[in-house]
């Protein structure tokens, strides 16, 4: 018998969706009816856990994605970029039923907040079977969504059996199989609107709280320019980090930065309020200059505006 071929390891697997976004830019948002000229216009990688992995692998994580890819054009714009950012895309499905997540993304230049119109068509996010459970034991960490939620199920399965943590990005509670992933989830980053719908608490602090399990290793509620609060033992009050001080030129997938920062910072091995204050950091310097230009801008914000408990 010819001895298995290794797998190479990982410090993060995605499985959730990756989405082609295109980027509008307005000098401010019209009144209803109103026109309003386009200043700046441009298409980018996104999605729930491809904006993750590519937030991780800037910030130096080994990543590698294994969701699902379709065979058309928009796709092949999402392997290549994943690619060009040494984003390991051999294990991900590509199959003439799927596709990713085409989105509009609308931003007003006078705010920095934007507005998002998406469209979710074909088999998105994880593979029912896919991929191997040898690929999923040779991550440090796995990175999962609210799409594909039979996969996602099966692989946080194999991930909690290896004593592998799991960090998700969760915006939609619909699917059946949802209260089970949920359960699965062992290091919980939800945004604070969907942290409420899911507990009835409007106030993120009793929201982590209330989402705490013996299970689970954190929960964090992230509040956006408010910060975030998180909860990371039995017993323990709710703890509140302020976000950091920028002036925001855009504030889209700021909340997919946070997630694979934190990823990124668990791979390592970094304790629960490292891992917290290196995500915020990573989410503000993308909001000041629209994108995560690297690690050492991510390290220069943080000594310039040190925490104090």
């Amino acid at each position: 018998m010819s001895e298995p071929i290794a797998t190479p390891g990982f410090d993060i697997l995605g499985i959730g969706c990756c989405a082609l976004d295109e980027i509008l830019q307005v000098p401010s948002w019209p009144a209803a009816d109103g026109k309003v000229q386009v200043t700046g216009r441009q298409r980018r990688l996104g999605g729930l856990t491809g904006a993750s992995l590519l937030a991780a692998a800037r910030l130096g994580a080994r990543c590698a994605y294994a969701g699902c890819l379709g065979l058309d054009a928009a796709s092949e714009f999402a392997a290549a970029h994943l690619a060009r950012e040494g984003i390991d895309v051999s294990h991900a499905p590509r199959l003439p039923e799927a596709g990713v997540v085409q989105s509009t993304i609308v931003i007003g230049e006078d705010s920095g907040s934007r507005n998002i119109f998406f469209s979710v068509e074909g088999r998105i996010g994880a593979h029912a079977l896919l991929p191997s459970e040898e690929v999923i034991r040779a991550a440090k960490v796995l990175f999962l969504d609210h799409l594909g939620m039979e996969g996602n199920l099966r692989a946080a399965t194999i991930a909690r059996g290896a004593g592998i943590p799991i960090v998700a990005d969760l915006e939609d509670e619909s699917h059946p199989l949802f209260p089970d992933v949920l359960e699965a989830v062992d290091h919980l980053v939800l945004c604070a609107e969907m942290a409420q719908r899911l507990t009835g608490f409007a106030e993120p602090s009793r929201a982590a709280r209330a989402l705490w399990r013996e299970s689970r290793q954190a929960v964090i509620v992230t509040c956006g320019a408010e910060g975030c609060w998180c909860v990371t033992a039995r017993g323990a009050e709710p703890r509140h980090y302020p976000a950091f001080a920028v002036r925001a030129v855009d504030t889209s997938g700021c909340g997919d930065v946070f997630h694979g920062g934190y990823a990124a910072a668990l791979a390592r091995g970094l304790p629960a309020h490292e891992r917290i204050r290196f995500a915020s950091a990573a989410a503000a310097v993308k909001a000041a200059h629209a994108e995560l230009t690297g690690i050492e801008d991510v390290r220069a914000l943080m000594e310039s505006q040190p925490f104090s408990p």
